[in-house]
């Protein structure tokens, strides 16, 4: 069989540094290709050499075709490269916040995409068809928001639908499951596997494991940019890690809260549309853990913004020590330490004039008074924990991967010392050993300074090992509440019983994604 795409001796280097080295795969229509690794590896630079295109200042030599156009040769992008994206190769980047058009309306975009693309069809109903190939309803409500008023986890799916409606013969996916709550990690793993089955070729770039496994047919693993060992999911790959090995022991929630949420309702800046959030109440003890869950669009991240501060349109309390917190800009420079967030889509939030090191010491500056001097030495160690290295950490956040920008925000939340951090989907662009890594700092914050945890997430299981207390969120309305076992054991609202299917479902396999039980109901 001829590949779709051939990539041969791909070699990226940025100054003295060797991104990758020698890379050989091939993407081959109907079938699978999957790249992992940890973050750092390569897999991004690599995918995007599909498209003729590199990083700020990183060079490319090797060869890559794509349906007979060279992208790639040994003097570096080919002039030809500009013809493959759209109909031939599409491209989904990790951060989708970073694909779409913050000034225009879901529905304008893709009717535009499509009739670029597919002149031959109906723009209405090409673009129907992309919004429920990526999960989301197809229909005026969708089609006229804009990327702010959807979700992290539902913007995913909208920069999906935007690959999609061009019907591109190859689709790149970089961490497609990243902020999909279990059941739509499901359908999304149902759909892109109908999707292959149409003839489609796919290079898939994924810390999900379980979505590897289940939809590649071959596996690439890279490691420091260099192959360290392909072959079908069962030869490349581990066996399938159990629950996450940090765990903490369940605090008192019978004591007095150091942060406690009271009535609170909340609005979005759309006119006809009602409440996110309905009457929400929660408290928090010092050192313990309370965990958000529920599907995308059901509340969560509307809940840790009103918490921090961000979300202005809301009623209702949120005290700190009895005290109602106001919102950021009216928060004193100690409140602001003593509350800290950390974001899913982290990349926008750091400055490209300054490297990342300098701006986790700043917050230690800024909100903790210390020297300039012992704050990044401070944060080279804090950084260092969360392993990155003072190389990755010297350089601007253009030349760091997603996981990577994810723990070093973290690292400029943690550095504040806070009494009470809010952690929004932390986890879901990391790898398996940069996750326990990020788990025992948390814990160590926990313990030693006594911090508190509010952590947004759609991982039932990861939640199971580091909260005290879980709360379900399903339309902005708290279904259920309760300690990990309880929830797990014995759900008793619907949504919860369906996510527990679905991770329960989690351990993905083909089977599963033809067989009709599958699909959460």
């Amino acid at each position: 069989m001829t590949p779709l795409v051939a990539v041969r001796g791909l070699t990226a280097r940025a100054g003295g540094a060797v991104l990758l080295d020698a890379v050989d795969f091939d993407l081959y229509e109907g079938r699978v290709t999957a790249l992992v690794g940890p973050s750092g590896s390569g897999k991004t630079t690599a995918a995007l050499s599909l498209l003729g295109e590199a990083g700020p200042g990183v060079r490319l030599s090797g060869r890559v075709t794509a349906d007979g156009v060279t992208a790639v040769d040994a003097n570096g992008v080919s002039p030809r490269a500009a013809s493959l994206p759209g109909r031939v190769i599409a491209y989904l980047p990790q951060h989708p916040g970073s694909a779409l058009n913050l000034a225009r309306r879901t529905g304008a975009v893709l009717a535009e995409l499509a009739r670029l693309h597919r002149p031959d069809a109906a723009p209405a109903t090409a673009v129907s068809e992309a919004l429920r190939s990526a999960q989301l309803p197809p229909g005026r409500d969708t089609e006229r928001r804009f990327p702010h008023q959807f979700s992290g986890g539902q913007r995913q799916r909208v920069a999906l639908a935007q690959t999609l409606v061009c019907r591109p013969r190859v689709l790149v996916l970089d961490e497609p499951s990243t902020g999909l709550d279990t059941v739509a990690r499901l359908r999304l793993a149902e759909e892109l596997a109908a999707l292959v089955r149409g003839g489609l070729a796919l290079l898939l770039l994924s810390h999900d494991l379980d979505l590897v496994r289940a939809l590649a047919d071959q596996v690439v693993v890279l490691r420091r940019g260099r192959v360290v060992a392909s072959g079908s999911p069962a030869e490349a790959l581990p066996t399938r890690p159990g629950v996450t090995s940090v765990r903490h022991t369940p605090h008192d929630s019978g004591r007095p809260p150091v942060l406690e949420v009271r009535g609170l309702s909340a609005h979005l800046h759309s006119r006809g549309r009602g409440p996110v959030l309905h009457d929400v109440h929660l408290h928090l003890p010092a050192g313990a853990c309370v965990g958000v869950a529920g599907l995308s669009g059901s509340g969560k991240t509307t809940l840790a913004r009103c918490v921090a501060g961000l979300h202005e349109r809301r009623r209702g309390q949120v005290l700190l020590d009895g005290v109602a917190l106001p919102v950021l800009r009216r928060r004193t420079t100690e409140q602001k330490r003593r509350v800290q967030y950390v974001w899913q889509e982290v990349r926008a939030s750091f400055d490209e004039r300054h490297t990342v090191v300098e701006q986790v010491a700043r917050t230690a500056v800024r909100l903790r008074g210390g020297t300039p001097a012992a704050a990044r030495a401070e944060a080279h160690r804090l950084l260092g924990r969360l392993g990155l290295d003072e190389a990755t950490v010297g350089r601007r956040a253009g030349g760091l991967s997603g996981g990577e920008l994810q723990r070093a925000a973290l690292a400029r939340a943690v550095i504040a010392a806070p009494d009470v951090l809010v952690c929004d989907e932390i986890t879901t662009a990391l790898d398996p050993v940069a996750t326990e890594a990020v788990l025992a700092e948390l814990g160590r914050l926990r313990e030693e300074h006594g911090t508190a945890l509010l952590w947004v997430s759609h991982d039932l299981e990861l939640l199971a090992a580091v909260a005290h207390h879980v709360v379900v969120v399903d339309g902005g309305h708290v279904v259920e509440t309760g300690a990990p076992e309880q929830v797990l054991r014995a759900p008793r609202a619907a949504l919860t019983r369906r996510l527990v299917r679905a991770m329960r479902l989690g351990a993905l396999t083909a089977t599963d994604l033809t067989a009709p039980s599958a699909s959460p109901s």
